[in-house]
């Protein structure tokens, strides 16, 4: 389940920038709204899961009816010319699959008897799949082709059709209190767990910049198998996020945090200055980061936020973090960064160093900004 998930995301996401450069001769705002919509359906879909889905409807159930519709609308994405009509084919695609990752994690939650120890060597297989999803895409050859999508809508026809025989998850008649995080706001009163939680809106700017361009990027670059280089960052995701638990209590939030910004502000420098030549080593060390850039602040930000909410609020403390940083921060981010690009075109060629230099200076400042204002008490900021 956990596998097919993933693969599903990693398959049409990664590479829609570049099929919408290629076949809709989309600009830099354009490929940056689409990437928007998952934003949109972030922050939308806890309400259905909430409101919707645990009062009324099986899991297992409700997550297969989603993505036997999400396969017929990821192919309809492959039938249109049209950037307006990609676009919202795609926002009512995102619509139906965030909420089947609540969904699945519902699944597997409710099959445990220790989910804190049991679930990582589930949701690891996700990660599996995203890798799957983009050395399938190398190897097939199909990254500047509609073939991403087909292969995304065939996974998610499987997944649909599999959903109806995973154990049975039935509705907890009450709306789930992660459905919109709304009993969590208490934690903003604390000052540094404010200070954090506007950091890690910020730090999706940057992030934006790299799920939206990496791949048009490296694509512009003439690398071959883009897609399956790309995997390299999850792979790094993986191994890196074993270390998370033993570095969390050992050096402290605070500097997990602050290497995870300072991996971003890494990241971007690398891939301004790197090139297919000489310089092809910091376009791969650029990828390679995306297990610090990701697990140091994200992951790390999930264990800080349930640890700061405690048992009684945790999973709305979960909800509204989530709805912060890839509702909130991505739709801001994915704008900005669509802007940014199209700002750096000339004579229909990216001027990339420039670009990658923006979400740099965004990051620095958020490091700055977390530097100066990040106050926790001893115990946990080391």
């Amino acid at each position: 389940m956990m596998l097919l998930q993933y693969f599903i995301w990693g398959a049409w996401y990664v590479t829609m920038g570049t099929y919408m450069t290629e076949f809709l001769d989309a600009t830099g705002v354009q490929i940056g709204t689409a990437y928007g919509a998952l934003a949109i359906a972030t922050m939308i879909s806890p309400f259905f899961v909430g409101l919707v889905a645990d009062r009324f409807f099986a899991a297992q159930h409700i997550m297969g009816v989603l993505h036997l519709l999400g396969a017929l609308l990821l192919y309809m994405a492959t039938q249109t010319t049209s950037n307006t009509l990609f676009y919202w084919v795609i926002v009512a695609y995102s619509l139906l699959y965030m909420p089947t990752i609540a969904l699945s994690n519902s699944i597997a939650f409710s099959q445990m008897t220790d989910p804190g120890k049991q679930f990582p060597w589930i949701r690891v297989f996700g990660t599996l799949g995203w890798i799957v999803a983009g050395l399938c895409i190398s190897l097939l050859a199909v990254e500047k082709s509609p073939h991403t999508f087909l292969m995304a809508a065939s996974a998610s026809a499987v997944l649909g059709i599999f959903s109806f025989a995973l154990p049975h998850t039935p509705p907890k008649g009450e709306r789930s209190e992660s459905s919109v995080g709304a009993e969590a706001w208490v934690l903003l009163k604390d000052k540094a767990y404010l200070v954090f939680f506007i950091a890690a809106i910020l730090v999706c700017i940057p992030l934006s910049f790299y799920y939206g361009f990496a791949n048009v990027f490296l694509n512009e670059l003439k690398l071959s198998n883009v897609a399956g280089k790309m995997t390299m960052g999850q792979v790094s995701e993986a191994l890196f996020i074993l270390a998370i638990p033993f570095l969390f209590n050992r050096i402290g939030v605070k500097n997990m945090l602050l290497w995870g910004i300072g991996a971003w502000i890494l990241r971007y420098v690398l891939f301004a200055f790197g090139d297919a030549g000489s310089g092809l080593w910091m376009l791969y060390a650029g990828i390679i980061l995306h297990g610090i850039c990701y697990d140091f602040f994200f992951v790390t930000g999930y264990m800080y936020t349930e640890k700061k909410a405690g048992e009684k609020i945790k999973n709305a403390a979960q909800g509204l973090f989530t709805f912060a940083t890839y509702g909130l921060g991505m739709f801001i981010g994915t704008a900005f960064s669509g802007w940014v690009a199209d700002g750096h075109v000339h004579e229909g060629v990216h001027d990339w160093t420039p670009i990658w230099l923006m979400p740099a200076y965004i990051a620095a400042a958020v490091l700055i900004y977390f530097v100066i204002f990040f106050r926790e008490g001893a115990s946990q900021s080391k």
